[in-house]
């Protein structure tokens, strides 16, 4: 299979994209919803990406204790800086955790139904896997929510 380095090159790209995204819409911007159903603030979208990075791989994969409440997720907003500061403490996590995980050993625990996971048994590799899951589409979410909120901006500048 692929090494631990190749893994987190990808997810450190997903990520980076998604910090680089919301550090340059900035405070204001970065907490913006655009004018679409259901759609969440680029600020609240990445929050909820290092809940599922720090649940998925903390908890189930590294076996730490992980609260989380996955609804406020979506709720966050605030300055941009100290997010960002917070993948950068959520990535170096997430590197302990994959290379100290043993890809075929089962979870260390089982994710609630509401959290939205891969509805059969899985293994450490497989829960490592949905984190990129959800870091690679989220990551593609969050540039059209980027695009959208730009191009409303423009809108409403533009006579």
């Amino acid at each position: 299979m692929i090494t631990d380095d190749d893994y987190l090159y990808y997810v450190d790209r997903a990520l980076d994209g998604m910090t680089g995204i919301v550090a340059g819409l900035g405070d204001r911007l970065a907490n913006t919803r655009p004018p679409l159903p259901g759609a969440n603030s680029p600020y609240a979208l990445l929050n909820h990406c290092l809940g599922v990075v720090s649940y998925w791989s903390g908890q189930l994969v590294a076996g730490r204790e992980v609260v989380r409440d996955r609804d406020a997720e979506f709720a966050g907003a605030g300055p941009v800086g100290p997010l960002l500061g917070k993948v950068a403490a959520v990535r170096a996590r997430l590197a302990e955790d994959v290379h100290a995980a043993d890809p075929a050993a089962p979870l260390r625990g089982t994710p609630p139904a509401a959290f939205l996971g891969p509805d059969r048994e899985l293994t450490q590799g497989a829960a490592l896997l949905h984190v990129y899951e959800e870091l690679a589409q989220h990551h593609g979410q969050m540039e059209i929510l980027r695009d959208a909120i730009l191009a409303g901006r423009h809108a409403a500048v533009t006579p």
